[in-house]
């Protein structure tokens, strides 16, 4: 029967055309290795090498199974460095990235889901805005993330859109929710909106100003803040209106703004939350855990794709 031990002698002693090279590369005595080729011609029935001089010359056999013998090892190091990586996995931070809003739909339940499988684990959510999370992408700060499109550019990104969720109008005055807001209200409402820091690359605001493109106007905002929490509660006290993603409207209005709600857009429009990731990366357990795990949370509130 077939060793590792015995292929890997095989291999080095092929590599170096020297039985005492590819021990001094193993870091074996010279007799061991013959020793381990020895018994595997014996185990194959055929000799693998011809020795000539104080070298080796591999046979016809050994260069048949040369690449089977590479992809034997090569598929165990794959299998060591995979039980090596959950190990860590299991011990280590995960790392993953949410644009702001995200943290509405799987912040706190996200990070219970991971700790409820993987106590011993260290959990990082990063990133304020879709536009952050790519750049740390980029960079390499972390493998995975969830952001919202069209935001992102694609180029060297792998992009997998898994839900949306529809734009909502929402206001404190109930005659502004008793019909779908059109383009043209939209151009002459008075908004609150977050963002602020991001709203020239903002998914939200770059889906209202193709809506609103016909009119020949952007959104007209009369306040802008960062947080969504804040633009909520600015229209519970009456100072603005605000679209937002259904979702979080679902979410804040009972808590921060109880006298408000909130209408459809007409034509709907609607933000799409998708996996991004670099083109062609193999994924960590982790960052794959982390997507799933994503996934399942957002698409209990947002539409699944």
């Amino acid at each position: 029967m077939l060793s590792l031990h015995q292929l890997t002698c095989f291999l080095a002693a092929y590599e170096h055309g020297s039985l005492t090279a590819a021990a001094e590369e193993l870091g074996y005595a010279q007799p061991s290795v013959s020793e381990q080729i020895r018994s595997l011609e014996k185990s194959l029935g055929v000799p693998l090498f011809r020795r000539v001089g104080r070298g080796v010359v591999p046979t016809t056999v050994a260069d048949t199974l040369r690449p089977h013998a590479e992809r034997v090892l090569a598929a165990v190091e794959e299998a060591q460095e995979s039980v090596r990586r959950v190990k860590s996995f299991e011990t280590g931070t995960i790392r993953f990235g949410m644009f702001g809003t995200a943290r509405l739909y799987a912040g706190a339940g996200l990070v219970a889901d991971v700790l409820t499988r993987y106590p011993g684990v260290r959990v990082e959510l990063i990133g304020q805005n879709s536009t952050d999370v790519q750049e740390d992408l980029r960079r390499g700060r972390i493998e995975a993330a969830m952001i919202a499109v069209p935001q992102v550019d694609s180029e060297g990104f792998e992009i997998t859109p898994v839900a949306r969720d529809e734009l909502v109008y929402i206001s404190r005055d109930p005659a502004r929710l008793e019909s779908p807001v059109t383009a043209h209200r939209l151009s002459l409402a008075s908004l609150v909106m977050p963002e602020a820091t991001w709203r020239s690359d903002d998914s939200t605001r770059r889906v209202l100003r193709q809506m609103l493109h016909e009119t020949g106007r952007n959104p007209q905002t009369r306040i802008e803040v960062e947080d969504v929490e804040t633009a909520v509660e600015l229209v519970g006290m009456g100072y603005a209106d605000s679209v937002i993603p259904k979702g979080a409207a679902l979410q804040l209005l009972p808590r921060l703004a109880p006298g408000a709600g909130w209408v459809s857009l007409r034509p709907r429009q609607y933000d799409t939350f998708a996996i991004v990731h670099r083109a062609g990366a193999t994924l960590s357990p982790a960052a794959r855990l982390m997507i799933d795990l994503a996934t399942a949370r957002i698409q209990e509130i947002a539409d699944p794709l």
